[in-house]
């Protein structure tokens, strides 16, 4: 888990909306003074970090080595400030890490962000002293999170308000675990032409991967990206050939409460958020480059699910191509155009009823 310390030395006007709303999201790294300590010190979750060495805290932060030498705190985790000004900084926290003379290392960076960082993390990701990057907002915490995919081990950041707070978290909480199940085909209906929407994304998809798309709220097919590559069409590793306009796609739900919400496929636009999903239920969040909307001759697949006795129904609509794959019960891409009455496929029973996406306790009949 990636450790976000939150700055708290000084008394804001909004000082305990922030403290309060880092203990409803389980952010528990607090960096305090002396004088924030006073107001902290009897809550018992917390992970004190500090700059005031005389404080009896768990984590003592130290200007240099030599300042460190001379500390008495023998229980303490021990960690120092270093400033990236030039090459022969960055080589330093280097060294120091190797050594392990110190149990984490907060490094701000200035001028040069993102080129030390990588280098910094490509020489400490294998020590055992952690990397935590100091930024000054949610984009840089973001990009420190992630850089070379292995990200640093921690942030050190001063949150401004309440949703900084929540944004944070959410940089914590990009891996999802989405239920799928089986769904057998029970109809396959040609349709001449429709607007279908391609989804084309700014990562690389995998084997295995795709997005949930469905005709109605009750149930979503995984359709698979386009990262085979054929004699006729290359591979397109960014897409999902997702389906027709009026259809529904899984995206990341701004809510605690809940994982995904839907969108139509029609509003989805460059910048905008999808969820990818692979056949285990594995999913994470990317971002869309691109959507491009074309007319195609369709098929409409009806799809009737078990569950527990209780029949449900739920439809489907992909390009009549051979490009286009769902995900078969072995978990192994299949062909749209191969789909056959008795198949059975990879789907997620969805809520049942939702109002701009958000589910809802309602009666609402979609067919």
């Amino acid at each position: 888990m990636k450790k976000i310390i939150l700055n708290f030395e000084k008394k804001t006007d909004n000082f305990k909306a922030l403290v309060q709303e880092a203990l409803n999201m389980n952010l528990l790294n607090f960096l305090l003074s002396k004088d924030t300590y006073s107001e902290l010190k009897q809550v018992e979750r917390i992970n004190i970090f500090t700059k005031d060495t005389e404080l009896p805290v768990k984590n003592l932060i130290f200007k240099n080595l030599e300042h460190l030498e001379v500390s008495k705190n023998l229980g303490a985790n021990k960690g120092i400030l270093l400033e990236i000004k030039v090459k022969s900084d960055e080589q330093k926290a280097i060294e120091i890490s190797k050594k392990n003379e110190v149990d984490f290392i907060i490094v701000s960076a200035k001028d040069w962000k993102i080129i030390p960082f990588e280098n910094l993390i490509a020489n400490m990701h294998t020590n055992d002293t952690e990397l935590i990057a100091s930024v000054e907002n949610l984009i840089e915490a973001e990009l420190m999170l992630k850089t070379l995919e292995i990200g640093t081990d921690g942030i050190l950041i001063t949150p401004k308000e309440a949703n900084d707070i929540i944004e944070l978290k959410k940089l914590l909480g990009n891996g999802y675990n989405i239920e799928l199940t089986r769904a057998k085909v029970i109809n396959v209906q040609n349709i001449s032409e429709s607007e279908r929407v391609c989804v084309d994304t700014t990562s690389l998809l995998s084997v295995g991967e795709g997005m949930l798309v469905g005709s109605t709220a009750k149930g979503f097919i995984l359709v698979h990206a386009e990262v085979f590559e054929t004699q006729f069409v290359s591979s397109r590793p960014f897409r999902v050939n997702a389906g027709d306009v009026s259809a529904y796609i899984l995206v990341p739900s701004d809510s605690e409460d809940e994982i995904y919400r839907t969108k139509y496929l029609s509003e989805l636009k460059g910048g905008d958020r999808v969820l990818v999903v692979n056949a285990n239920g594995e999913a994470k969040s990317i971002t869309v480059g691109r959507v491009k909307i074309e007319t195609r001759p369709m098929l409409r697949l009806e799809l009737e699910i078990d569950q527990q006795g209780n029949k449900i129904k739920i439809n489907y609509i992909g390009q009549n191509a051979e490009t286009i794959r769902l995900v078969n019960s072995d978990g192994e891409p299949v062909s749209i155009v191969d789909i056959k009455v008795g198949d059975k496929v990879l789907v997620h029973i969805g809520p049942g009823a939702t109002h701009f996406g958000t589910k809802i306790k309602e009666t609402i009949v979609e067919k």
